[in-house]
């Protein structure tokens, strides 16, 4: 076995792997960019080397940077994790020609199944069923359009090196394909490097269903049954759970053995994922769809189930151990995962980014996490926080633990998932387990439609209370509270508050945070009651709330994990007022970088066509004209880094 590894990777996959290092008492090295400098892998792994600035080309991204620091740190192995460059060839092999194990398959097999183009028709000749598609690589438009042709619609465009759903497109309309292909190769060629595409015909009620198998350096292979991977959202995994709720005995074993036929036929080593299209409504049409040839960010579910370390198996294998893995691997009970991401679900799951003011992660169930409280969550990198997973002896049982855990979960001062994620898991179709890849879009309107609670209002008021009532003391009359309102005269002050993804609401109060009443939007008047631990009684019913308070003075609250970013809304309409009247501001609506500006100052537009492009967190967001008229004020760039509402161009209406 090693006796020091160094961690290739950042996040929590970082600090996962390291854990199972110090659990083997292998010495771990970790590697950061200046952004993550104070990170938690960086903390927990025992040697931690900087490689270079925040950008991830400079830095995780760079093959140079992190074999020197192997080097330097006397690492006899690297690990890659997942993402970066865990799926690179020539990273594979500088490993191995800088004398240090890679743990991973051999570059040969990355290169095989990296491919889709070449990894379909390497399974095929296994004779693995493949999704019919389109041959040959390097296809121009002309030629993608002519496949297309002969598979008819609709059908799914894929970029042929990388996954994690970057620049897969859906296209149902001829009229559409032409834009679909512009945009899937854009955003492959930002996400891969490579903006070579293939196309295939789109499964309808499609179930995603992968198989983790292993490998060694012996020739032997087995697999650790199904992970069903179906709830998703812009092509990318949300919830995963194994077994699956769709297959029974005979198919887990088809499939299964067809995922091994499959790595033997790329000469495969350690741990890998072969993943399948499964018809939902015909689970005996099942496709291969592409092989992953690296941990996947839902092993922790089979891990679960399995009772195998596949970090540690991993490390086996590469160290030439034969067949390290239990002689008759037999699943027990059920585990869900859910990934937390910082993505507004209500905005088309935009990224968020900013400081984390207050975290509290669940217990009694495992979370893989890469934040810590006081951190700041940026543009640079993946928006996935942290995996929250629960086992149970029974999917039922599984699913109200979970339930429990993300309710119990707090994270304020960005965005985040946690309660979408709570309300899909509440799902009707989701707790009978009837899923297919596109639930999540067709039901987002419910999942994310529901009203700001009249209670955080209230709590709202109650902690902006208890913030005035330390300068009471001060003041020449003690019953004059600053904002307006006397108690000797019970006068009411009314104000407008405003929460993100939410119409502002007239509120007015009077009181003191001990003992105050509000009335919201002409409501009735109601009692509150306040205390500095979170406690807020109204109208009867106690709860505790989270809260805390950003620079910007934006408070925070959250409960049941859910959490709402309140704000003083007269502030905000006044801002808003000044730059309607400079035009019409085209606003990024997300942190990130503008990779393509589509005008030029003068130009006339049309209401609905696109402007400008921003990426952030290898998310690509189109912004279109509201109105027809003509761009009177160009402020974006093409590679330039932009803040959340930053103003990109001015538009004057006709």
């Amino acid at each position: 076995m090693f006796s020091t590894v160094l961690v290739a990777n950042r996040g929590e996959i970082a600090v996962r792997v390291i854990r199972t290092l110090r659990r083997l008492g292998i010495r771990s090295v970790a590697v950061h960019s200046d952004a993550d400098r104070e990170a938690p892998h960086v903390t927990a792994a025992d040697v931690a080397v900087r490689i270079g600035p925040a950008a991830a080309a400079s830095s995780y991204l760079s093959i140079e940077a992190i074999v020197a620091a192997a080097r330097n740190a006397g690492a006899e192995a690297v690990h890659p994790g997942y993402g970066f460059l865990s799926e690179n060839t020539a990273f594979a092999a500088a490993c191995e020609a800088a004398g240090l194990v890679f743990i991973g398959p051999p570059a040969m097999a990355i290169d095989a199944m990296g491919d889709k183009i070449r990894a379909k028709q390497t399974v095929a000749k296994a004779g693995v069923p493949v999704v019919p598609g389109s041959e040959g690589v390097g296809l121009s438009d002309a030629e993608l359009t002519a496949a297309v042709t002969g598979i008819g619609y609709p059908v799914l465009l894929k970029p042929s090196a990388g996954g994690g759903g970057k620049g897969m497109r859906e296209v149902h309309r001829a009229e559409d394909l032409a834009a679909a292909i512009a945009s899937a190769r854009r955003e492959a060629r930002g996400s891969f490097g490579d903006d070579t595409l293939l196309v295939e015909r789109l499964v309808t009620t499609p179930r995603h269903i992968e198989i983790q198998v292993l490998a060694d350096r012996h020739g032997n292979v087995t697999h650790l049954g199904e992970r069903e991977c179906s709830l998703q959202r812009r092509h990318q995994k949300i919830v995963e759970e194994a077994p699956s709720p769709l297959l029974s005995d005979e198919q887990r074993q088809a499939m299964g053995a067809a995922a091994c036929d499959a790595a033997r036929a790329c000469g495969y080593v350690g741990a890998g994922t072969v993943e399948f299209i499964v018809a939902g409504d015909r689970p005996d049409h099942w496709y291969f769809m592409e092989m992953n040839t690296r941990l996947q960010v839902e092993h922790p579910v089979t891990e679960e189930v399995y009772g195998v370390d596949l970090v540690e198996a991993q490390l086996r294998v590469a160290a030439g151990e034969v067949a390290p893995w239990p002689a008759s691997p037999a699943p027990r009970g059920h585990a869900i995962e859910v990934r937390v991401y910082a993505e507004d679900p209500a905005a088309g799951f935009l990224p968020t980014g900013g400081r984390i003011l207050a975290l509290r992660e669940p217990t009694g169930v495992r979370v893989d996490s890469g934040v810590t409280e006081g951190g700041v969550v940026g543009s640079d990198y993946d928006p996935m926080l942290s995996k929250i997973i629960s086992y149970g002896a029974d999917r039922a049982e599984a699913l109200h633990r979970l339930d429990a855990a993300l309710a119990g979960t707090v994270l304020l001062g960005l965005g985040t998932n946690i309660g979408f994620l709570r309300a899909l898991l509440a799902d009707p179709d989701v707790r009978a387990g009837n899923l297919d890849t596109g639930l999540v879009g067709r039901r987002l309107d419910t999942l994310t439609g529901q009203d700001l609670p009249s209670d955080v209002l209230g709590a709202a008021v109650g902690l902006a209370l208890l913030d005035l009532e330390p300068a009471t003391p001060a003041l020449a009359d003690p019953f004059d509270i600053p904002g307006g309102w006397r108690l000797g005269d019970r006068a009411w002050t009314t104000r407008r508050i405003g929460a993100a993804g939410y119409e502002p609401v007239v509120i007015r109060y009077r009181g003191r945070a001990a003992d105050a009443e509000i009335s919201i939007d002409g409501g009735p008047a109601v009692r509150i009651a306040t205390r500095a631990d979170g406690r807020h009684t109204q109208d009867g019913v106690t709860r505790t709330y989270a809260y805390a308070r950003d620079a910007a003075g934006v408070l925070w609250i959250g409960r049941d994990g859910r959490a709402w970013a309140l704000h003083d809304h007269e502030a905000l309409d006044a801002s808003a007022d000044g730059a309607a009247g400079a035009g019409g501001p085209i606003l990024s609506p997300m942190p990130g970088t503008v990779t393509v500006v589509a005008v030029s100052e003068g130009d006339r537009v049309t209401a609905g066509q696109t402007v400008a492009v921003v990426e952030a967190m290898k998310m690509e967001h189109a912004l279109t004209a509201p109105v027809d008229g003509t761009v009177t004020e160009l402020r974006a760039r093409a590679g330039a880094s932009v803040a959340k509402d930053a103003v990109l161009l001015v538009i004057e209406a006709d």
